[in-house]
């Protein structure tokens, strides 16, 4: 098993601070930038763990909770703007990746980790949200794919970093 929480080795902290420079040159100085930098440093630690134990560890996902909330309530505070929809946004994916859960689909550790996503995605551009999760299921999509052929049936699919990308992809193209 993986040490969760460790001093970050150049293998995370490069893509870390590549992702960390394009949220800033992204999304400028605004209060959003907080919960994208904590999504910069914690994309390559997530992706790490979940390929090699399929799981995304509460350690690293739990602390971004309270980040996330107050970077994307101050952004939307500053820019005089509703924060209910991003709010929504966040609980209904949420929800969707919850029923995805029950039903087996998927696990605990992407149900907590999609709404933190769905809300920086949906605070950064409307619509957000939405992208971020079309994108998650189509890298999901293919990976799965590529992994039923590779594998066989029954192989087990790490689907944090699908999530990770499609939040990514839509932060960084709509803002």
């Amino acid at each position: 098993m993986l040490a969760v929480v460790r001093r970050s080795s150049a293998g995370e902290a490069l893509p870390a601070a590549a992702l960390a420079l394009l949220a800033a040159a992204t999304a400028g100085p605004r209060p959003l930038l907080v919960g994208l930098l904590w999504l910069a440093a914690v994309t390559p630690r997530l992706i790490e763990v979940d390929l090699a134990e399929h799981r995304l560890p509460d350690a690293v996902v739990l602390p971004g909770v309270p980040v996330v909330l107050a970077s994307v309530v101050l952004d939307r505070w500053s820019a005089g703007a509703e924060v209910l929809p991003v709010l929504g946004a966040a609980a209904a994916t949420g929800l969707v990746m919850l029923l995805l859960h029950l039903t087996g689909g998927l696990g605990f550790g992407d149900v907590k980790l999609a709404p933190l996503l769905a809300a920086l995605s949906a605070a950064a551009a409307p619509g957000g949200a939405l992208v971020a999760l079309v994108l998650a299921f189509l890298a999901g999509g293919v990976a799965s794919a590529v992994v039923l052929v590779r594998r066989g049936r029954g192989a087990r699919l790490a689907f944090g970093p699908a999530l990770l990308l499609g939040a990514w992809t839509a932060v960084l193209l709509l803002v």
